[in-house]
């Protein structure tokens, strides 16, 4: 197809009038492929083919096995993270295709510890032999608000399945499971320890932080200075939408901080000090 033809086939798409369910012969994009796929694993030219601008030498690639240290896929994603040339962190697409990435090999991995039980073969003759209107059913039983007491005995089968599969996706960072269990953690700590005794909530946010302009790159800040001369409200908000990673690394920092100083817990030692803190 040439350019013309692509951008006819646009224009086309503009016009609200035009009839969706006339089957049309020319697409809007053309995406070559092949019928071997590339290979996502120890695969070191992978990410430098994808990214050439960000490995213009095409060296500095993930899981190289020339390396005299082997470095975990994850550790080096968050080293070109802390170099500084901000290449990286100002990428458009690059940490979120990195951070999928981390998140399959967490399923893949953790989904080979599951077939490794014993009781997975039975576990797969039931998720095959499930039909998707049981599936569909116990959904809308549950999205309705109704008493689990009253599914029937294949919707109970379907919810037994799905805690498996949620046993899974736990250990994959950024998922909703992973969140239920970390919440699932905090409760089981309060029915081991107890309430806690005080309850402090921190306002941190790296739009008003000195601190935070001072990771985004400014070098113009003076940390010392009791008022701080900051550029305007605008700038400020750039910075934050354009390095999401410097908001990160202000977040991680302030808590450790708190952490820290004002709780008096050592982070190396994974315990309270002796000596206490602030608090």
């Amino acid at each position: 197809m040439s350019g013309h033809q692509f951008v006819a086939a646009a224009f086309r798409n503009l016009i609200s009038s035009f009839d969706r369910k006339v089957e049309r012969e020319l697409p809007d994009l053309v995406l070559h492929n092949d019928e071997n796929p590339i290979q996502e694993y120890h695969n070191y030219v992978l990410i430098p083919g994808m990214y050439p601008t960000l490995f213009p030498f095409g060296v500095g690639g993930f899981e190289d096995p020339s390396h005299f240290v082997s470095l975990a896929f994850a550790a080096q994603a968050s080293v070109y993270f802390d170099i500084p040339d901000h290449i990286f962190r100002y990428h458009h697409s690059y940490i979120f295709v990195v951070l999928n990435i981390i998140q399959w090999h967490k399923a893949h991995l953790h989904t080979s510890f599951a077939m490794c039980k014993t009781g997975f073969d039975d576990f797969s003759k039931e998720l095959v032999g499930l039909s998707p209107s049981v599936i569909q059913s116990a959904a809308h039983h549950l999205e309705n608000k109704r008493n689990m007491s009253n599914l029937n005995h294949e919707q109970k089968k379907a919810l037994h399945l799905l805690k498996h599969v949620n046993t899974i996706s736990a250990k994959i960072p950024g998922s909703q499971a992973f969140k239920t269990f970390t919440c699932s953690e905090m409760r089981g700590f309060m029915g081991l320890f107890g309430l806690p005794t005080l309850y402090f909530t921190a306002n941190l946010n790296p739009l008003h932080s000195p601190i935070f302009q001072v990771m985004s790159g400014d070098i113009t800040v003076d940390l010392t200075e009791h008022f701080q001369i900051s550029v305007r409200t605008h700038e400020r908000t750039l910075r934050l939408a354009r390095d999401p990673m410097a908001a990160a690394d202000f977040f991680e920092f302030s808590i450790r901080s708190i952490f820290q100083h004002l709780f008096g817990w050592d982070f190396s030692l994974c315990r309270s000090k002796d000596q206490g803190g602030i608090v």
